[in-house]
């Protein structure tokens, strides 16, 4: 294992919301006990989304030894989608994308207690603005920039997150780990 973030490691994580496109739902972060603290309100209506996401990694984050992604939170048993941002190795093409490419991956956690999610690095799918991309592209784990966990009213295919729930949310972000 590889770590990457836990504890008072996550100093520097901040809350994105749909506020950026007009929404209304709202969430903050802060540091806690067991890691990083997700809590707000999630409104359906004008977005649908909230998140905590990393700082920028400068220089990125090199996991090329690594399979993937192991992710220890507490989620109250909603879906949530991973979402990784990569140094752009296309010429700064992708970087010309309004909301950027991401490589997303939908995961369930439990309802109650801790929830360990392995996300291997061969099952992430480029997205823009939560629509899957078609473009042959290959993810590249030595330049990650940006990590982000969000709770969205889409799945990663673009469809309704059938663990999606309006209202009161939050998330305990205990640890981040490369795994091998």
């Amino acid at each position: 294992m590889i770590p990457i973030a836990s504890g008072d490691g996550f100093s520097g994580w901040h809350a994105l919301n749909d506020t950026v496109m007009g929404g209304r739902s709202q969430g903050s972060c802060r540091i806690g006990p067991g890691g990083l603290v997700f809590e707000g309100t999630v409104i359906e209506a004008g977005g649908g989304f909230i998140s905590c996401r990393s700082p920028l990694f400068s220089p990125p984050l090199d996991l090329s030894a690594c399979l993937g992604l192991e992710l220890e939170l507490v989620g109250e048993g909603r879906r949530f989608k991973l979402a990784v941002a990569c140094a752009d190795g296309l010429a700064g093409l992708t970087n010309l994308i309004p909301g950027g490419l991401r490589w997303v991956f939908e995961f369930a956690t439990e309802a109650t207690g801790s929830s360990v999610i392995r996300i291997p690095f061969a099952d992430l799918r480029p997205s823009v603005r939560a629509k899957p991309v078609g473009l042959p592209l290959r993810f590249d784990p030595s330049r990650i920039t940006r990590l982000q966990v969000l709770h969205s009213r889409f799945a990663d295919d673009g469809g309704p997150n059938t663990g999606f729930r309006a209202g009161e949310i939050h998330l305990e972000l205990h640890a981040i780990r490369g795994f091998v």
